[in-house]
């Protein structure tokens, strides 16, 4: 019986040190260029542009000192619903009048389009899982949290909940892989006690879904105690939300990050240009 490795598969949220040069960069360039590259990316629809930031996010995979098996390892806990997306995709596209049928089951076809969109989606979700575990694995949660404040900052003018908002979503972020390890502690415990986790196979959805539900009981437990544990902590520190705050960090930019989101957005530019050349063509 194999246990899933959640807390080593889930790698958002967690932060790998290899002083490279993007982990180097001005945390506000870097959220810049990631909330750029992943807008673009769910924008654009052709095969070529999604190839283009699937090689992108790769290249800064690689000038991040992050192992590819190790940005890999985020993916596979969504291979079961990646299957399923490819086949209801692929099965129940609807046609055009002018689309390929290259197989037809009844009244279902799988045409040339449904199989261009269902590779197309399974790189955008690969593509944007790469940029997150980037973003996330080189930069700390506190760099993160300093460079949305930052970024937001001009919205204090709408009286918009800045600091909150930051504060929020690094608590998000930082509790993903401590509720990973949580789930895992979770099931090894219901599996010395009998339960059966680790036997279904990757297509036995049902069996491995029915696995999860007594474990998540207990974790949902789990997640209120550890809430009302950080309430308490940060009413101990006087933490009052709303109020006035300095901070003293000081976020400081170079040349070569000016230059890194450069690269970002002409890569952005380049996949837009060939969406939309490839989109007039075809209405050509």
């Amino acid at each position: 019986m194999a246990i899933p490795e959640l807390s080593r598969r889930i790698t958002i949220g967690q932060y790998l040190p290899t002083d490279s040069s993007i982990h180097r960069m001005d945390a506000r360039f870097k959220l810049a260029a990631f909330v750029l590259v992943v807008v673009v990316g769910s924008m654009v629809s052709s095969l070529s542009s999604n190839l283009l930031l699937l090689v992108f996010s790769i290249v800064c995979m690689v000038l991040g000192r992050i192992p590819l098996r190790y940005g890999l390892s985020g993916i596979r806990p969504a291979v079961p619903v990646l299957v399923i997306l490819f086949v209801f995709q692929l099965l129940f596209y609807r046609a055009g009048p002018h689309d390929v049928v290259l197989a037809r089951f009844g009244p279902i076809m799988v045409t040339q389009g449904g199989l261009l969109l269902s590779v197309v989606s399974i790189i955008k979700f690969i593509e944007i899982v790469f940029f997150i575990s980037v973003l996330t694995l080189s930069t700390t949660l506190s760099d993160l949290s300093h460079a949305l404040e930052s970024l937001l900052g001009p919205l204090r003018r709408i009286r918009f909940p800045v600091h909150e908002s930051a504060l929020i979503l690094t608590i998000a972020l930082r509790f993903v892989p401590t509720f990973a390890q949580e789930a895992e502690k979770l099931m090894k415990a219901q599996a010395s006690r009998g339960g059966d986790f680790g036997t279904a196979r990757w297509w036995q959805l049902w069996k491995r879904v029915k696995s999860v539900f007594p474990v998540l009981l207990p974790l949902f437990l789990s997640a209120m105690r550890r809430a009302e544990d950080l309430v308490l902590a940060m009413e101990a520190r006087g933490y009052v939300p709303g109020a006035q705050r300095t901070s003293y960090v000081a976020l400081k930019s170079s040349r070569r990050d000016v230059l890194y989101f450069l690269a970002a957005a002409a890569v952005c530019a380049l996949a837009l240009w060939i969406h939309y050349r490839q989109f007039t063509h075809s209405l050509i």
